[in-house]
């Protein structure tokens, strides 16, 4: 069973590469590094590449999900963070993009920092099999807190956004989005077989809204940043953000968690984050399009 997680998580990571490929491309070109709006989004549907990688993604989501149900977390889900690579590769390929040092050492400290966080948070942390309604409540505030604040800022400063602000707000989201789901698949398996009486409306609702707005930032950021960076986002601040809610409000730390490893994982947390934002500054796309953006502000 395990052989066969490992090949649906490598397979899903594949697919997940690809299909952020395809997507970040179709965006690029629909919106030409101009910030998506609704009527853009709407051409997208019918953009044949676009709804590829909408599919790949779905594929490889799927196949993510059926490895960590026949397999465990410690060895799952670092095998996501390959996805990061193959996106890079397959992306500077297609867009004849060449690669520099910083990019290729920022990749490195994304996947080195992803790994070693989640293979350290899986050594102390013990599953929370019930979780009270209060517990959950705080969550859904909390996220409310959340979509408050990134959808302000998308209102206010829509024009003035860069994608290091949409992919953060993306990868916070989804990683809520991953606990609450990991809470109401709890709910729904609860052995007082009431299935989905369990499940509480507000959950659903906030998992909705935070899916909704996650999504919109992840196109927001293929129009203004590669599909690298995205991916490179995503693997990192969202398991981050969801390992952090289960301890803190969820009470999902052991009992005794040794210095030295609380030591690591936050320095192994920062190194993955120093990653994203090294990739966000000196990844050949992003320079490209910052210079370009200066020629525009010279000729005007």
């Amino acid at each position: 069973m395990m052989w066969l997680a490992v090949l649906c998580a490598v397979a899903g990571a594949f697919f997940l590469a690809f299909g952020a490929q395809r997507q970040g491309s179709a965006v690029k070109n629909n919106t030409g590094g101009l910030a998506l709006g609704g009527s853009g989004f709407l051409r997208l549907l019918t953009n044949p590449r676009w709804v590829l990688g909408l599919v790949l993604l779905g594929i490889g989501t799927a196949l993510n999900v059926v490895a960590l149900t026949l397999g465990t977390l410690t060895v799952v889900q670092p095998i996501g963070a390959i996805a990061l690579v193959i996106t890079t590769i397959v992306n500077s390929r297609d867009q004849g993009i060449r690669l520099n040092r910083a990019t290729i050492v920022s990749i490195s400290a994304c996947v080195a920092g992803s790994a070693l966080f989640v293979l350290m948070a899986v050594n102390v942390v013990s599953e929370n099999t019930h979780v009270t309604q209060q517990e959950e409540l705080t969550v859904v505030l909390l996220l409310a807190i959340v979509v408050v604040f990134f959808g302000g800022a998308l209102v206010m400063f829509k024009r003035r956004l860069k994608s290091f602000f949409y992919i953060v707000g993306a990868g916070t989201l989804f990683g809520f989005v991953a606990v609450l789901t990991r809470i109401i698949s709890q709910q729904i398996f609860d052995p007082n077989k009431q299935y989905l009486l369990n499940v509480q409306w507000y959950s659903i609702f906030a998992i909705a809204v935070a899916g909704g707005l996650g999504s919109w930032f992840v196109q927001s950021a293929y129009s203004t940043g590669p599909p690298d960076l995205v991916i490179a986002g995503l693997t990192v601040i969202d398991p981050i953000v969801g390992i952090a809610i289960g301890i803190t409000i969820l009470g999902e730390l052991s009992d005794y968690v040794p210095p030295v490893v609380a030591i690591s994982m936050a320095g192994a947390a920062i190194l993955a984050i120093v990653g994203v934002i090294m990739l966000s500054r000196h990844h050949p796309d992003v320079v490209k399009r910052r210079r370009s953006a200066k020629k525009e502000l010279r000729k005007q």
